[in-house]
This record gives C-alpha cells, sequence and structure tokens, in this order.
C-alpha cells in the first residue's frame, strides 16, 4: 500500500496533483473533516483491499484547526502507519497572482487582502512543509513539467530531492531576471548579432551554436560552470532549497546565452536526482 498525503499551500497546485496522482492509479480523497481522517485510514488500509495506492488531500480551512489534522497525522505514523508527505508551494507573488485571476477569496483572510492570508497560512504550514518527503514549487512549472516530476516520483519510484533547476537565458538590455539566483554573463564571447547569416537566427539554430562553441572560450567556460554546479547543487539540497533559477544572460538574450543555456542543459540533465528545466526569456522559443 502507497500511501500519500497531499497538502500545501492554497493555490500551489494540491487539486491538480490530487488528479494527476488519479490518473495513474491512486483512489484520492479530498478535504476529509478531520475527526474522519483517521478512521479513513483505518479502513483503506485494512489487510486483504483492493486498494494499493491511496492519496489522501488536506489543506487549510477556516472552519476546523490545521493543527488538528497534524495532530492525527502523528498519531497515525505512531500507530504504525506509513505515509509520504506530498507539499505543494508557490512563491507569494504567484500565489496572489492565481487568487487575482480566478478572484477567489483566501481562506484565512476572506474579508482581508490575500496577501495576508498567504502569510497567515505559511505559518500554519510551517511544521508540516518541514516534514514533508516531497515539495513542489509550481511557481513557474507548467502543468506537463509537473506532470513529468509527480511521474518521476510515484510512478518511475525515482531517488527524488525537491530542487527543482531551471536554466534561464535572458538579455541584458531587457533586465535580469528577477528570480535568478546565479547569474553569469557570456558578453566576453563574440557576438553572432554582428554576421549577416547568423543575425536573424537563434542559439537553437546549429549554424550559431557551431559558431559559439567554436571559440574554447565558450568550453572552458561551459567546463568551469558545470564543476562549480557539481560542486553546489548536493550542498543547496542539503540545506534545503526548493528552487534554483540559473541565470545565462548575453546582449540580446537571443544567440550566445541560448547556446550556453542549451549546452548546460545538454550537460546536467543526467547529471542528479534533481528537477531541470530549460527557458529562453528573449528570444521568442522556448
Amino acid at each position: 500500500m502507497r500511501f500519500v498525503v497531499v497538502t500545501g499551500m492554497s493555490g500551489g497546485g494540491k487539486r491538480t496533483a490530487l488528479k494527476m496522482l488519479e490518473d495513474v492509479g491512486f483512489y484520492c480523497v479530498d478535504n476529509l473533516p478531520v475527526p474522519l481522517i483517521e478512521k479513513f485510514v483505518e479502513l483503506i488500509i485494512r489487510p486483504g483491499g483492493e486498494i494499493s495506492k491511496v492519496a489522501l488531500g488536506l489543506d487549510v480551512r477556516a472552519d476546523q484547526p490545521f493543527n488538528d489534522a497534524q495532530k492525527v497525522l502523528d498519531q497515525l505514523r505512531e500507530n504504525g502507519y506509513l505515509f509520504e508527505i506530498l507539499f505543494m508551494d508557490a512563491n507569494d507573488t504567484t500565489l496572489i497572482k492565481r487568487y487575482k485571476e480566478t478572484r477567489r477569496m483566501h481562506p484565512l483572510s476572506p474579508e482581508g487582502r490575500i496577501a495576508e492570508g498567504v502569510e497567515k497560512e505559511r505559518k500554519v504550514l510551517e511544521s508540516i512543509k518541514k516534514k514533508a518527503d516531497y515539495v513542489i514549487d509550481t511557481s513557474n512549472l507548467l502543468t506537463r513539467e509537473l506532470k513529468e516530476e509527480l511521474d518521476r516520483i510515484f510512478v518511475l519510484n525515482e531517488e527524488y530531492n525537491s530542487l527543482m533547476v531551471t536554466i534561464l537565458s535572458f538579455g541584458f538590455k531587457n533586465g535580469i531576471p528577477a528570480d535568478a539566483d546565479l547569474v553569469f554573463d557570456v558578453r566576453f564571447l563574440p557576438n553572432p548579432f554582428y554576421i549577416d547569416e547568423l543575425k536573424q537566427k537563434t542559439g537553437n539554430d546549429k549554424e550559431v551554436q557551431d559558431y559559439v562553441m567554436s571559440f574554447p572560450e565558450a568550453s572552458e567556460f561551459l567546463d568551469k560552470l558545470t564543476d562549480m554546479l557539481d560542486f553546489l547543487i548536493p550542498n543547496y539540497i542539503r540545506e534545503g532549497k526548493y528552487q534554483l533559477v540559473i541565470g545565462i544572460g548575453c546582449t540580446g538574450g537571443r544567440h550566445r546565452s541560448v547556446t550556453l543555456a542549451n549546452e548546460l542543459y545538454g550537460h546536467m540533465k543526467d547529471r542528479g536526482n534533481y528537477g531541470l528545466k530549460l527557458y529562453h526569456r528573449d528570444c521568442g522559443e522556448k
């Protein structure tokens, strides 16, 4: 029996995650009253049952203290029940934007500001987030990328760390990405923009890639960057970091940065058990 508790911030993607788990064979139940949780678990996990995978959704609601739900989970563990906790999260800016788009009120601030509700909810969920087996930050995740992450954990059963690494190419003329944790400037390389046959192409085109990577400095930069990230990422994972955005910038964000971002992605995609995605902000292509 695989038993997963799905919880997290309101607007973080909990219900989407439950639907995706249901699609891969989980029996999903959402928003059970707290007094019924223990009885439900006892019934569903009894020996000889036909159900082998269960997901239980828990969230913060104004009508019952979340602490009561946490106490029930602690009691279940003490009674020998095994379960995993999946925590769905997103940054405050994203959560507020999602609430505004849906015109919903936050359950902890029904008559106040959404930001106040988000702040209260973070404090309430702080304890269970620390206990979570998996934390998925959906701030920058596409729906298909979330499905890939859930499949890695619950279908492929791969060893999983909650760090999501985003490699992001950009152009300095359009501003440094506000969410970048690490920023690298590749404007030291010759610019394909000044070569007529390459000007209208991007770093996603082989001609541009061959030109940029023909300079030994490009390969040396890539080797040094990969070596540094091989050192940093395990330490970030150990410290509980959930998101790492690596920005690679050139002047316009179309040629050099895109090429190096693609190369870095190719070097990193099979190197660790963390989530990895690639995004080109300013070249008009993903």
